[in-house]
C-alpha cells in the first residue's frame, strides 16, 4: 500500500500565483522560453496539468486575463524591445556617419596619390633640367643654454 502525502492547496495556489507573476514580469525560473501561455505557467509553477485545471482553474484563467490586460507583452520584454529599437536607431546613425567618413577618406586618399605623382614628376623635371642648383640644407643651430 502506498502512502500519499496530503496536498497543500494553499501552497499550490501560491506556487501558481508566484509563477504567473514571474512570467508576466519576464523573470521565469523554470520556463525556458518564457512564453506567456498556460502550459508555461504550469511548467513555471511545477504543478501537474490535472492539479492546476482540477482545483485551481480560476488561477489559470486569472493569469490569462492578466495577460490580455497587459497586451501579451511582459514588462521586461517591452523594456528590451524599447532598448532594441533605441540601439537600432543609434546603429543607423553611426552607420551613416561611417559611410560619410569613408567617402571623405577615399577622396583624401585620391588627393594624396595625385599629389604624390605630381611631386615625383616635379622632381624628375628638376633633375632633367641641369641649370638649377640645389642649395645646401640649412644648418640647425644648437640649443642655447
Amino acid at each position: 500500500m502506498t502512502s500519499r502525502r496530503p496536498r497543500n492547496l494553499e501552497a499550490e495556489r501560491a506556487a501558481l500565483r508566484a509563477a504567473a507573476d514571474r512570467l508576466l514580469v519576464g523573470t521565469p525560473l523554470r520556463s525556458v522560453s518564457g512564453n506567456l501561455t498556460a502550459s508555461e505557467l504550469l511548467r513555471e509553477s511545477g504543478l501537474r496539468r490535472d492539479v492546476a485545471y482540477g482545483d485551481h482553474k480560476d488561477l489559470v484563467e486569472e493569469f490569462q486575463a492578466r495577460l490580455k490586460a497587459q497586451n501579451a507583452t511582459p514588462t521586461a520584454m517591452q523594456e528590451l524591445a524599447d532598448k532594441h529599437s533605441e540601439v537600432k536607431e543609434k546603429l543607423a546613425a553611426v552607420t551613416e556617419n561611417l559611410t560619410k567618413e569613408q567617402a571623405v577618406s577615399a577622396a583624401l586618399r585620391r588627393i594624396v596619390a595625385e599629389l604624390d605623382l605630381e611631386l615625383m614628376q616635379a622632381r624628375e623635371e628638376l633633375e632633367q633640367s641641369g641649370n638649377v642648383t640645389r642649395l645646401p640644407a640649412p644648418r640647425r643651430r644648437a640649443a642655447r643654454r
